[in-house]
């Protein structure tokens, strides 16, 4: 039986991105508190109409992953969406197939889930530092692919990102957080060995585009060199997808509710 998987075919290289344009401060809040509040507006629709969404994040080390999930999600109700940072496996998830920690990560209908990093983990940081296989990390994308339309035919919505920034960049994002406590947290010894694997590490990304970047769930690559256009870019890219085919006008007032609204608040809605 013919797949119904059908890839897009993008011929994207990340070393042969351009640097991305640039925003400036004041258009930069503007365009963002618009972009938040459409972010809010969504989610109360979603509570209304069950739909559900999962946000993937992958990209290079530092390359403002978790500055633009904040961003995403800081006028959210809380109870509206988790966020689901993913390291390494830990020992019971090593023992099993590698999907099988991300099942019990899914939203319920009506919620929001957003991974900071994901099971693209197989392809990327697995195959590259070897914790899988050639044939675990190849067998991969087929799987990767049924599980995400998997997803969506249950009635998730899936939005993929993934932020890129250049080596320099990157350099000067790792500069200043060693020379900031407050955020040194943020750097681990990975990070600064990883530098010493980019090319292979944007050899397994420009493949991972190639083979998992469906008509269903493309990939959306975002030139992410000044943060404040990337995140725009992003929130923007989120905010359409999540929205598409959904009634954002508000909800009418429960009868009930008017009623006791009218009776007990002494409110008129005449």
């Amino acid at each position: 039986m013919k797949s119904a998987i059908k890839l897009r075919r993008d011929k994207i290289s990340v070393s042969k991105l351009e640097t991305g344009a640039r925003i400036g401060t004041a258009a930069y809040e503007k365009k963002l508190a618009v972009l938040q509040r459409r972010m809010q507006t969504i989610l109360q629709a979603y509570l209304h109409t069950g739909d559900r969404a999962v946000v993937v994040f992958e990209g290079v080390d530092a390359a403002g992953k978790g500055g633009t999930i904040r961003r995403l999600t800081t006028i959210l109700d809380p109870r509206a969406y988790k966020v689901w940072p993913i390291g390494a496996p830990n020992e019971v998830e090593r023992k099993q197939h590698y999907l099988t920690r991300f099942w019990g990560r899914l939203p319920e209908p009506g919620r929001l889930a957003v991974f900071d990093r994901s099971w693209y983990g197989r392809v990327l940081v697995e195959r590259v530092e070897r914790f899988a296989t050639k044939t675990e990390w190849r067998r991969a994308y087929a799987e990767i692919n049924e599980f995400e339309h998997m997803l969506i035919n249950d009635g998730i919505r899936l939005v993929k990102i993934f932020l890129h920034v250049s080596p320099d960049e990157q350099l000067e994002r790792f500069k200043q957080r060693v020379n900031d406590p407050l955020k040194r947290w943020k750097l681990t010894f990975e990070d600064v060995r990883n530098r010493e694997k980019w090319d292979l590490y944007e050899i397994a990304i420009d493949e991972m585009i190639a083979k998992t970047s469906t008509v269903e769930a493309p990939w959306n690559v975002i030139a992410a060199n000044q943060k404040k256009r990337a995140r725009i870019d992003a929130l923007s890219l989120i905010t359409d997808q999540m929205a598409e085919g959904v009634d954002l006008n508000p909800r009418p007032l429960d009868p009930e509710l008017r009623a006791a609204a009218e009776e007990v608040l002494g409110l008129s809605f005449d």
